[in-house]
């Protein structure tokens, strides 16, 4: 099993169905996974669109939103891991997200605690 890949925001990008999809090369799911995320969210999505190597790969290959995810560009111009790394912790962008993923937040606070 792979190692996880934790995104600034606290999120798995190795659980997320576009990352598994586009690690598989698995054309069919991420065209599913569009299909699906264009209904839930009412924006549309293509296959192209959910291509994602995870927000802190490197890659240019990245969902659709992580162009335009503040709680990313914050991190990654600021050069840290996590937010849970960041002096400004706590800061409106990351607890803005994090109040509707108590999963990153809570992933975010035992990072923290490591420090």
């Amino acid at each position: 099993m792979a190692e996880q890949m934790i995104a600034y925001c606290g999120l798995v990008c190795t659980d997320c169905p576009a990352y598994v999809a586009t690690q598989a090369d698995d054309m069919e799911a991420l065209a599913r996974l569009a299909a699906q995320w264009s209904k839930e969210f009412g924006a549309p999505m293509t296959t192209a669109d959910c291509l994602c190597d995870g927000c802190v790969s490197g890659s240019d290959r990245l969902i659709g939103y992580c162009g335009e995810c503040q709680v990313r560009a914050c991190a990654s111009g600021r050069g840290v891991i996590t937010c849970a790394h960041c002096d400004d912790y706590g800061c409106e962008k990351i607890t803005t997200f994090v109040n509707g993923a108590p999963d990153a937040k809570a992933r975010l606070e035992e990072i923290r605690r490591t420090l």
